[in-house]
């Protein structure tokens, strides 16, 4: 039956629609756009190291990262049983993420497209309503290398519910036990637990009885998380190192003014979280809008109260995320650990929310072409804020975004190869011999390339490296409070800072002025171990920070013109 189901004709134009869609990325090939912020320049490097350094499954304390700040703990990172990880170990870094990308849409669309049929709208005439809104689903701008945190929710939530009903056979424990195998638990794991978990306490509460089979279904999810999920347990509970989270002050970071917050929650609301999907919310209001305002004058069914509840927990959500530093200011005196954690990724759960929000209104309107239109622009809106999508056609028609670079052009492997060929036949030395740390473009495209860096974008690593290393920019901290306080207050971002660059961190080439006054701490920067900048931007005066130019490198398909400087002696 479930084969028969998803096997469907409706079913199928839906799968034939996303291939058409991913049709760019085969076109283009490497010259394909990869978003950029939190992904290409932080996420994209993990597996390709653990796969690189052969410690994907290596949970031992003294494991680590050579390439990465003079040796990261390797339980710092993400885990090693991931689909994730696996790709990454059997491709090379492109193909990897583009397959990856293609599979996790393609699992989004049949999770969506299951949930619907076998719940929200399963009758025969739905089909087509059911296909264009998993479409739909598997179309949103998400952030793939995360895997189905996103888009495997709904496989998720209809296997909770096929175990309260007690007609389940194995599939749904099947879904609750491999979930975790390919999803994120610290970004969404642990909020999808909590959504499922109140969920499944209010229907037991109105049914007055007890789901065993739900409430078990969610205990295999845990454990299956806590298994996946082991090497930053075991770091944690092991004290193998003290994380530099502990000196989190989100509060310091985020606005602090009413209407700064209002704004934060209007965002949230109308448009959700970059990291769980950012996508314009206002054409499924409009639908609610129009299923509520035709049942009110043509007195059909409308169920106002569960369409009602489920905006206002989508209100609340917004609510707490957009006023989460004001919260966090009044808990955190009385609850220090809170710090560690971001609690706005609550955030994870609103997409699935809003997109059974339309189902459910999409349904109460009649068949025909209004309802079809509203589908369709639902498609053409996920599709055109899309963004790796839109820019990788730009790459096609040959208008590529001038500060979007396409993957080619962001990690330019020709250029960075000259570099280690040039300090190769100037000193004899591989790259696993001496460090380096970059201006100006992140530190995971020379990651990306070979080199051993010093600085690095990690959502976990020792507070000790932290403190080491923050001399060698605390000349720069110390121009722009703004700065000062995006690393003292977070500090993922362990970079060079300029205060003349501010939140600059991929110049293009010719972008950027020489900078002039480099306040550089070349002593502390040798006490790592450093040697080499590799800089995007001149260096007006690089005597004055220590430094001494040793090359300058471009190229045409390179979105960077880097300055090579070495410490002086």
């Amino acid at each position: 039956m479930l084969v028969r189901r998803l096997t469907s004709s409706p079913l199928l134009l839906a799968l034939l629609g996303l291939l058409l869609l991913l049709i760019p990325f085969l076109l283009a090939g490497s010259h394909s756009y990869l978003l950029i912020d939190d992904n290409l320049d932080a996420e994209l490097s993990v597996p390709y190291l653990l796969a690189r350094t052969g410690t994907a499954l290596n949970y031992q304390a003294s494991a680590i990262i050579p390439q990465v700040m003079n040796g990261l703990p390797r339980n710092a990172l993400r885990p090693g049983l991931s689909v994730t990880v696996l790709m990454f170990e059997l491709l090379p870094p492109l193909p990897a993420y583009l397959i990856h990308m293609a599979l996790v849409r393609l699992a989004g669309l049949l999770s969506m497209y299951a949930l619907l049929r076998f719940w929200l709208l399963p009758q025969p005439d739905q089909r087509p309503l059911a296909a264009g809104v998993a479409l739909a689903w598997a179309l949103l701008p998400i952030y793939s290398i995360y895997g189905l945190s996103v888009l495997g929710q709904p496989a998720v939530l209809l296997a909770v519910r096929a175990l309260q009903q007690r007609r389940a056979g194995l599939w749904p424990w099947l879904v609750v036990l491999a979930f975790p195998f390919w999803s994120m638990m610290v970004l969404a794991g642990l909020f999808i637990l909590a959504g499922l978990s109140a969920w499944l306490f209010y229907s037991d509460y109105r049914s007055r009885q007890v789901s065993w089979r739900a409430w078990a279904g969610i205990g295999v999810l845990t454990i299956s998380y806590v298994v996946v999920e082991y090497p930053l347990l075991s770091a944690l509970l092991q004290h193998q190192f003290i994380p530099h989270r502990l000196e989190f002050n989100f509060a310091q970071l985020a606005p602090h003014t009413l209407p700064g917050q209002l704004r934060s929650t209007l965002q949230q609301f109308l448009m959700g979280q970059y990291h769980s999907s950012l996508f314009f919310r206002g054409l499924m209001l409009m639908t609610v809008l129009l299923a509520g305002w035709q049942a009110r004058c043509k007195a059909t069914f409308f169920p106002f109260r569960t369409v009602i509840s489920l905006l206002l927990i989508i209100a609340a959500l917004a609510v707490f995320c957009g006023f989460y530093p004001a919260f966090l200011a009044l808990v955190q005196p009385l609850v220090p650990p809170l710090r560690t954690f971001n609690l706005t990724r609550f955030s994870f759960l609103t997409p699935l929310l809003w997109f059974v929000v339309w189902a459910i209104a999409l349904r109460a309107l009649p068949a025909g072409r209004s309802r079809a239109a509203l589908v369709a622009l639902q498609l053409v809106l996920g599709l055109a804020m899309n963004r790796e999508w839109t820019l990788t056609v730009r790459e096609l028609l040959g208008r590529p975004a001038p500060h979007e670079p396409s993957y080619q052009r962001f990690v330019a492997p020709e250029l960075f190869a000259r570099i280690q060929a040039d300090i190769r036949q100037n000193t004899g030395q591989d790259p696993a011999q001496y460090r380096v740390a970059c201006l100006g473009l992140p530190p995971s495209v020379a990651q990306l390339n070979g080199f051993y860096t010093l600085d690095s974008y990690q959502n976990n690593y020792p507070l000790p490296y932290k403190h080491a290393f923050r001399p060698i920019i605390a000349g720069e901290l110390a121009k722009d409070p703004q700065l000062r306080a995006y690393f003292d207050a977070w500090g993922n971002r362990c970079y060079l800072f300029a205060a003349e660059l501010g939140k600059n961190f991929r110049v293009a080439a010719s972008q950027h002025a020489p900078i002039q006054h480099f306040a550089f701490n070349a002593k502390a920067f040798q006490r790592l171990g450093g040697r080499y900048i590799l800089s995007a931007v001149a260096l007006a005066h690089p005597g004055q920070s220590g430094l001494r130019l040793r090359g300058e490198y471009t190229n045409q398909e390179a979105y960077w013109h880097l300055y090579v400087y070495e410490v002086a002696p």
